[in-house]
């Protein structure tokens, strides 16, 4: 998506050991205008899969995943990285490393709100290592949730972590992919 790939140009930094600053616009900062933008394309390209909610994780995939499930007109579900006392005692819970945070986090999802029945489009800021991703899937499948399709806004191609969820047979969509971010640049795919 040009306009997304224009704007990490423009205001993206790479920081150097794979991370890509992008809080101006996409996670502390928000630019609702984009935000809008990349969930119109992400529910374009990901709503033939009839998913019925839209799975993410706290903090910086709550909004993509928000306009992606606001398109497509369905609910949408954060793991939380916490557990607050209005959940239930009962939970689902996974472990998932952190790039950015450097240290494993948890991700938790009240029973309330992931059902069986559930057919679950997972959306992220980033796909990276895949390690986040793999834990939404892991708290939908431990609800017996299906995923049916996994979208994220930037991909880093070179973390491997589409080989990490090629396994998991869905439909799997990055709106800017990054092949190299080597001596401080940012390349794109295409």
């Amino acid at each position: 998506m040009d306009a997304l790939k224009l704007r990490i140009l423009t205001d993206g930094r790479n920081l150097g050991n794979g991370i890509l600053k992008v809080d101006g616009f996409i996670n502390h900062q928000v630019d609702p205008a984009l935000m809008d933008a990349c969930g119109r394309e992400l529910a374009r390209r990901l709503g033939r899969l009839g998913a019925t909610k839209v799975l993410t994780a706290e903090i910086s995939g709550i909004a993509p995943a928000l306009t992606t499930a606001g398109h497509l007109g369905i609910p949408v579900v954060y793991a939380r990285k916490s557990k607050p006392i209005t959940m239930p005692d009962q939970i689902f819970l996974t472990l998932a490393p952190s790039h950015t945070k450097g240290r494993t986090v948890e991700l938790i999802v009240s029973p309330e709100y992931l059902g069986a029945s559930e057919r679950i489009l997972i959306i992220d800021d980033f796909l990276a290592t895949g390690q986040t991703i793999m834990g939404l899937v892991r708290l939908a499948q431990a609800a017996g949730a299906r995923v049916v399709g996994i979208g994220a806004l930037v991909e880093k191609i070179f973390e491997g972590g589409r080989s990490m969820l090629a396994p998991l047979g869905v439909p799997i969509e990055a709106l800017a992919t990054i092949t190299d971010m080597g001596d401080g640049k940012i390349v794109f795919a295409d």
